[in-house]
């Protein structure tokens, strides 16, 4: 693929990507967006729970399976090495996509809290959470983790390397702070309705299995120094 080409689709991807989180905010808290998790009249639980359950496995399975070496070495067969990692955001930025068009609404809520003050500090917590997701993807390399530093790379003709891992702030106590930080965004809530519960158990379970998987790929990828990491550091709690 031409350089300039590679450079736009790289752009593109990363900047459907921004617009893409920013709405996953909103559909957590109904705020600004077209439909959130809790938009439209609830139909048959069954269908739903079908339908919203098949939705975060679809999810899941993507974002494991495609970070996974042996899919990057077959999806690079396709694709151009320099784009890979603009395909996996492109991939995420369309499971994200069919999420927010197709989610079923469930009926209930599990708890509702309506004191004013409360109700502030959970917003803002969410926030912090969000804060911490941002902040970490800047911490190990925001442009390399979203493939804009690959396809610039590209077009000045540069070779890529990997980015060194350095334990900068958070990764100083915790090995996975950005999942930390969408833990405390899917759960602080002043009103969890079913279907912000479903939605956020579901993610978690997800974030669980797959950070499960990573740390086995690491731990072999990398060996003894990771082993060590692993030794001194939290999974997502520094302790």
């Amino acid at each position: 693929m031409n350089r300039y080409l590679s450079f736009a689709y790289g752009v593109a991807c990363y900047g459907l990507f921004f617009a893409v989180f920013v709405y996953l905010i909103g559909f957590l808290n109904d705020v600004g967006v077209l439909k959130s998790v809790n938009s439209g009249l609830p139909g048959p639980v069954a269908t739903a729970l079908f339908v919203d359950i098949g939705l975060i496995t679809l999810f899941g399975v993507q974002h494991s399976v495609m970070a996974r070496p042996w899919f990057k070495r077959r999806l690079t067969q396709f694709v151009p090495h320099v784009i890979e990692r603009s395909s996996y955001v492109l991939a995420t930025n369309v499971v994200l996509i069919l999420t927010y068009l197709f989610w079923e609404p469930l009926p209930g809520v599990v708890w509702q809290i309506r004191e004013p003050m409360l109700s502030t500090a959970l917003y803002m917590l969410a926030a912090v959470g969000w804060l911490i997701v941002l902040i970490s993807t800047f911490l190990t390399n925001h442009f390399d983790l979203f493939g804009l530093r690959q396809v610039w790379l590209n077009l000045l003709r540069r070779n890529y390397s990997a980015v060194a891992f350095k334990e900068h702030l958070f990764y100083r106590w915790v090995r996975h702070p950005m999942m930390l930080g969408l833990f405390i965004a899917l759960w602080a809530t002043p009103e969890m309705t079913v279907s912000h519960l479903l939605f956020s158990v579901g993610m978690s379970i997800y974030i669980v299995v797959g950070v499960h998987f990573e740390e086995a790929g690491l731990k072999k990828e990398l060996g003894k120094p990771y082993q060590d990491y692993v030794a001194r550091t939290g999974r997502f709690l520094p302790f």
